[in-house]
């Protein structure tokens, strides 16, 4: 029997990205889906790495089984065989506040070396040069989850020096800083621990700032570096992000995004 084709293509950059990502999420129990990007990362992730995780939907959905990809976070299929369905304010004030999320997965349109995202304006707030969405739950979910992934393609436009406007909190300006503030302030989460590109993965050091951990196939490291608003933290011996599997690609092309809409 001959090898079904789809399978048989490189994969793509967006492709490396999902499933290094959903390969993060091996042997988390209860994760808070975004739309997009996340979305897949976590849909294959169920499907692979942790089919024991609970998925939990901002609209008020938990331990949602989606026969397909969810088109956003008010698609039907997130409702039908889930555990149970709640208001969004229950959602997050029983769920989320209340500290039984173990990882929140989001993207955005800017992030700085201490993983703190903005996705509410690009330029000056006052006059900007683009409205963004804004947090919908994103800022709840950076500062309530127990841990914080994100995932989101990487160039100097999206990896910056400085937020145009910081919308979630990362580690803030530093590991101390953001400790003492979470503490005052009675935030639950930790903060970010993983950052997946479409280049690379990367984690924190012990100061809260990004460091590289791996870097994917086909990408090196002077195009890395050229892409991020910062001096980046290296390792010396920087390995390579694994391959998809076909089983993994299968799955994104043919299951969760056969039409390409986000990969």
């Amino acid at each position: 029997m001959s090898a079904d084709p789809s399978t048989q293509r490189p994969p793509s950059r967006n492709e490396l990205m999902v499933v290094a990502a959903a390969r993060a999420l091996e042997g988390k129990r209860v994760c808070f889906v975004g739309v997009g990007l996340p979305n897949i990362a976590v849909n294959l992730a169920k499907r692979t790495v942790a089919p024991q995780m609970e998925l939990v939907y901002e609209a008020g959905v938990f331990g949602a089984n989606p026969a397909r990809l969810p088109l956003s976070i008010g698609d039907p299929t997130i409702v039908t065989g889930s555990t149970a369905t709640v208001s969004m304010h229950d959602l997050f004030g029983l769920y989320l506040q209340g500290g039984r999320i173990d990882v929140g997965f989001l993207g955005g349109a800017q992030i700085d070396r201490f993983g703190n995202l903005n996705t509410t304006v690009i330029g000056d707030y006052a006059a900007p040069k683009t409205r963004l969405p804004g947090s919908g739950g994103a800022c709840e979910i950076a500062i309530n989850a127990k841990e914080i992934m994100v995932i989101m393609r990487q160039s100097t436009r999206s990896f910056v020096g400085r937020l145009d406007f910081r919308t979630s909190p990362g580690h803030l300006g530093g590991a101390t800083a953001s400790a003492q503030i979470r503490t005052e302030q009675g935030w639950g989460g930790s903060g970010p621990s993983v950052v997946v590109t479409d280049l690379a993965v990367y984690g924190f050091n012990r100061d809260g700032e990004m460091e590289l951990r791996s870097i994917h196939p086909g990408s090196t490291l002077d195009e890395v570096k050229a892409t991020i608003g910062w001096e980046l933290k290296v390792p010396a011996d920087v390995p390579e992000t694994p391959a998809p599997t076909a089983e993994e690609l299968r799955l994104i092309r043919e299951e969760l995004d056969p039409s390409g809409a986000y990969v």
